[in-house]
């Protein structure tokens, strides 16, 4: 793929890993990009059923390279705007992906790193993480990172962190919502198995539905049309072929064909 980025896979596992150990990850032009081509392939591919991102180094991502924010500040109105957009729109790619993503965090994260585990469905990190959002220290905003943060920590303890520019640690990380476990560094690949391993087990249809059905019900009031939406969603989920598959595979006791033979 690039020497910035590297991408596998293996039993159904797309694993896209960053690989700029030396910068601790942080993310410039050419790092998103092919992250972006990457993920992007990940996700075209029928044989991924689930991806997991994931870096190398000490650190998960430091965020902004500020070499990379440096070039960016002496670009003018539109080309800055052009550029911004690399990093949006490939958090936005990994945000809708129809697979379940699962974050595999190594080490710590800041700003563009703490969006990246965001975006990700699953996010699991070592106890000897530390995480800050340091934008406002530079005299910038975590602007393009700031919907999936929010969804995923919520605006109250978001607004602390952006302003204070704060660290934290993982375990704080994990009562914020940001990560779902937190686990020695020596049982992180085996609770990233773990995870891998239960999302195989369910129908791929019914996770990219469960996906979309989360982003649209999510904030919405309950309401009679509301209620009407998510039966209509049920109805056409359960009479699909999978859907089918699935309940007839309970009922006769066997594993669904979706999920990999051991």
């Amino acid at each position: 793929m690039s020497e910035v980025v590297q991408m596998s896979v293996a039993g159904g596992v797309g694993r896209l890993k960053l690989n700029r150990p030396e910068r601790h990850n942080a993310l410039d032009e050419q790092l998103i990009h092919d992250a972006h081509r990457a993920f992007d392939l990940l996700a075209g591919n029928p044989s991924v059923r689930v991806i997991v991102l994931c870096s190398d180094g000490p650190s998960f991502c430091a965020g902004a390279d500020l070499e990379w924010m440096k070039r960016a500040s002496h670009l003018d109105g539109q080309a800055n705007f052009t550029d911004a957009r690399q990093l949006a729109a490939l958090l936005y790619a990994i945000a809708t992906c129809a697979k379940p993503v699962v974050a595999r965090v190594q080490g710590s994260a800041y700003g563009g790193g703490v969006g990246l585990i965001s975006v990700c469905d699953i996010a699991i990190g070592v106890d000897a993480a530390q995480f800050a959002l340091t934008e406002v220290r530079l005299g910038i905003a975590a602007a393009t990172i700031s919907p999936y943060v929010l969804g995923a920590i919520g605006a109250r303890q978001a607004r602390r962190l952006v302003l204070t520019g704060e660290r934290f640690d993982a375990h704080r990380a994990k009562g914020y919502g940001l990560l779902h476990e937190v686990v020695a560094a020596d049982q992180l690949d085996a609770e990233v198995d773990r995870i891998v391993a239960l999302l195989l087990l369910g129908g791929p249809t019914a996770q990219a539905a469960v996906k979309d059905l989360i982003r649209d019900v999510d904030g919405e009031p309950l309401s009679r049309e509301l209620t009407d939406a998510t039966a209509r969603r049920l109805a056409e989920i359960r009479a699909s072929r999978e859907g089918r598959e699935g309940i007839t595979a309970f009922l006769e006791k066997r594993k669904p064909n979706w999920v990999p033979a051991e």
